[in-house]
């Protein structure tokens, strides 16, 4: 008996009801036989045949379980579902919810891309008493806002070609990863602006130079664009490419904060001819980038290969860029620097909170240290081997506003990069498809279709529009606390809320080493064990 109703349960319900439907509207056109009545009911009689044939079709497949309970109604959930992430942002979000970026902070890049009003009226929305709520202390006697566009000269003693960049760039941003539009609006976006624009480890394409734009060449693990058959580097083909006076540095690309320690693997069906001939990897193969480098495997190799890419490049810049993990790796290689006398012309620190691509959720979420703690990190280590003078740092990870800028310039980022603040530049809506290949606004897509979206004129303006605003707004910023440029920032300009009642100053949160202190012997407890277990020879900890 149970059996006989099943077909009447709320489950079966909409099935059964489909196909009765069905079977009476081919009932009445037999029975009535006319040609007008067909023409009637054909349609009806296809919607209901249809929804028919999937309800069959979900008892019979094997592979969704709440299908084969709930035919065709359970596609309503698929669908909601689908349309989640949508419904949440547009309709339920606060202007301080929404991650990875707020609706706040995606409005304001938009309205400063646009050129529009990118004022706040009735006061803040944050909770200026909550754990962690952050300030900037201004002054009582500021000063008149600077019209220069900050710059800082990145090259040391070693380094024959300085570059003099803007303190706000794009980050690291492959070919592949963005569309060719998207490539070709940033990079005329950075030439107009005179700021750079760092083409990610996916190699130089041709819309990178197509409009100008000052490039930083990052070279992965992959080295795509100076590689031999057999994956290894090609100091040739690099001196080659380096040549380019369009390209202003070269950064060795270490690890990066989305997926720190995980290689990556483009997939042959997706290797085309175009990307084949930009990154120097055979067709019909699947695109490999290493977990590691197989040009160095020792911090002291380390040191010899950034030496041989500042000579190979004709004496530009040459650093590297990493997201720190164990402490002891990093200052591996500050005692690497010591012992050989090699010395990068510039650190890049990348926070676990960067990343414009698709990694692994563990990798995401819980890997590598974030960009502050990265950055004080790195700033200290080298004040602690007395080379903080001579290299500079370049700061990445979930930076838009100059608020987030000015921050980490007081932990001692002498510049800083953004990658996602340039994408919502571009048009992005954080809808979060970067790696389906469905991105609906042309930005992270190899869709031909898609890609024609994102019309360059329009989208370089706004380009050009963000970096200007932002570095405007840091103008005003810097002018407020009595500063005539961010490099007078320090950790005594901000303070951050630990409890309801009690703040720290980032003099607390962020202390300093001393000169010379990391040689002479530290006894600071972030520093002291770890520089114990630093070796020169190997990234691995001593003892």
């Amino acid at each position: 008996m149970d059996t006989l109703l099943l077909p009447f349960s709320p489950r079966y319900i909409i099935l059964t009801v489909c196909a009765v439907v069905t079977a009476l509207l081919i009932g009445i056109g037999i029975f009535d036989n006319n040609l007008k009545v067909w023409e009637f009911l054909l349609v009806p009689i296809a919607i209901f045949g249809a929804l028919t044939v999937l309800g069959i079709r979900d008892l019979l497949q094997k592979n969704h379980a709440v299908l084969r309970n709930y035919p065709i109604s359970a596609h309503i959930r698929f669908l909601l579902e689908e349309i989640r992430p949508e419904i949440r942002q547009y309709f339920f979000e606060s202007e301080k919810d929404g991650m990875p970026f707020s609706r706040d902070t995606r409005a304001l890049v938009y309205q400063r891309a646009k050129m529009v009003l990118d004022k706040r009226p009735f006061g803040t929305q944050q909770d200026v008493y909550r754990d962690g709520y952050e300030w900037m202390h201004h002054s009582m006697a500021p000063k008149p806002r600077a019209v220069e566009q900050f710059r800082v000269t990145i090259g040391g003693p070693d380094c024959t070609k300085p570059y003099s960049a803007s303190v706000f760039n794009i980050s690291a941003m492959s070919f592949g990863a963005l569309s060719p539009n998207a490539v070709r609006a940033l990079n005329a976006g950075a030439k107009k602006g005179s700021f750079a624009h760092d083409t990610g480890e996916g190699g130089v394409s041709p819309y990178h130079r197509e409009h100008g734009g000052d490039i930083i060449w990052e070279i992965g693990s992959g080295y795509f664009g100076c590689r031999n058959r057999d994956g290894s580097f090609n100091p040739e083909e690099f001196a080659r490419v380096a040549s380019d006076d369009q390209i202003k540095m070269v950064e060795l690309k270490v690890s990066q904060g989305a997926k720190p320690g995980h290689g990556g693997v483009l997939p042959a069906a997706k290797v085309s001819e175009e990307i084949s001939k930009i990154r120097g990897v055979p067709m019909g193969e699947d695109c490999i980038s290493p977990a590691t480098h197989r040009a160095f495997s020792t911090p002291l190799e380390m040191m010899v290969f950034i030496g041989e890419m500042r000579r190979l490049s004709g004496g530009k810049p040459a650093g590297f860029k990493l997201c720190v993990g164990h402490p002891w790796e990093f200052l591996a290689i500050c005692k690497a620097m010591v012992q050989t006398g090699i010395y990068p012309d510039f650190i890049v620190v990348d926070g676990n909170e960067g990343g414009t691509g698709a990694a692994p959720l563990e990798f995401m979420d819980h890997l590598g240290m974030p960009m502050r703690e990265g950055v004080s990190f790195v700033h200290n280590a080298l004040i602690g081997i007395n080379a903080r003078d001579r290299i500079k740092i370049g700061a990445a990870g979930k930076i838009a506003t100059a608020f987030d800028m000015a921050r980490a310039m007081a932990i001692g980022a002498d510049w800083c990069n953004s990658a996602r603040g340039f994408m919502f530049a571009l048009g992005c809506i954080q809808s979060l498809s970067c790696h389906t290949d469905r991105c609906p606004t042309g930005v992270s897509t190899q869709d031909p279709l898609r890609a024609r979206a994102l019309v360059v004129p329009d989208k370089t303006a706004r380009v050009y529009n963000y970096h200007h605003a932002t570095l405007h707004a840091l103008s005003e910023l810097i002018a407020a606390a009595g500063l005539d440029h961010p490099r007078q920032l320090r950790p005594i300009h901000f303070s951050q809320r630990s409890s309801t009642n009690d703040t720290l100053s980032f003099v607390q949160l962020y202390p300093s080493l001393r000169p010379g202190e990391l040689i002479e012997g530290t006894q600071d407890p972030r520093f002291r064990d770890a520089w114990a277990m630093a070796r020169a020879d190997s990234f691995q900890p001593a003892g």
